[in-house]
């Protein structure tokens, strides 16, 4: 990567996140920490508001945004390459969402682009198991909820088709053995429980923020694939 690019991926990079360290962007790059500093200067010196806030990290001032973006052949295909995944193994919702993101993406592609992305997608397929149910509309309500950490309530069926309501605080998604999971603090069974996306009958989203201020991270959550 020349040192032209890796500026911009750096300006792009600082504007996903709300703040990035120095190792962090070294990482990323591959780079030293010193030539962090270095390019970090040479962004300010193009005008680029780069702030520092210590014990957190370098951070785009708000207000800054860069021109339309141009994506380069490989992250167009690669974008491409990861639409049949989305549609056989996400849901509705997230199905609708990245295939209107995707025509965004597309809008912006050069003529010669578009032709190689389409010759992508006619290039590669995602075979999906009959066991694989997604027929429902409730991953993109359960992030929600996630990030904005408030409650779900739940009408679930568990394998033996016994039904049940429960009020949830969601931490998590995780995808295994073929389904995705929801991990969330239940109240009725005052415990983290992992319910298969799959068998919620019914999905409450609510203003009502988490009650329990203390969750465990995602990654503390032993998932038991064996009970599946």
């Amino acid at each position: 990567m020349n040192r032209v690019d890796r500026l911009m991926g750096i300006v792009t990079a600082l504007q996903s996140k709300k703040h990035l360290s120095a190792e962090a962007i070294a990482q990323r790059f591959e780079i030293s920490v010193r030539t962090v500093y270095r390019d970090i200067r040479a962004l300010d010196e193009i005008g680029i508001p780069v702030g520092f806030e210590p014990g957190q990290g370098y951070f785009v001032m708000q207000g800054y945004f860069l021109p339309p973006v141009i994506f380069s052949n490989e992250e167009a295909n690669a974008l491409s390459l990861m639409e049949p995944l989305v549609m056989r193994f996400a849901d509705q919702g997230i199905r609708r969402h990245y295939a209107a993101a995707l025509n965004k993406v597309k809008a912006v592609l050069k003529s010669a682009q578009k032709d190689k992305m389409e010759q992508m997608h006619e290039s590669v397929q995602a075979l999906r198991p009959s066991c694989l149910e997604n027929d429902y509309d409730y991953l993109a309500k359960i992030q929600t909820a996630i990030v904005s950490k408030n409650i779900l309530r739940l009408q679930y069926e568990n394998a033996v088709q016994e039904a049940s309501y429960r009020e949830v605080e969601p931490i998590g998604l995780i995808f295994y053995s073929l389904n995705w999971h929801l991990i969330a603090w239940c109240w009725k069974r005052e415990e983290y429980r992992d319910f298969r996306v799959s068998r919620i009958q019914k999905l409450v989203s609510t203003t009502d923020p988490f009650r329990k201020s203390d969750h465990i991270a995602l990654s503390e959550y032993q998932v038991d694939v064996y009970k599946w």
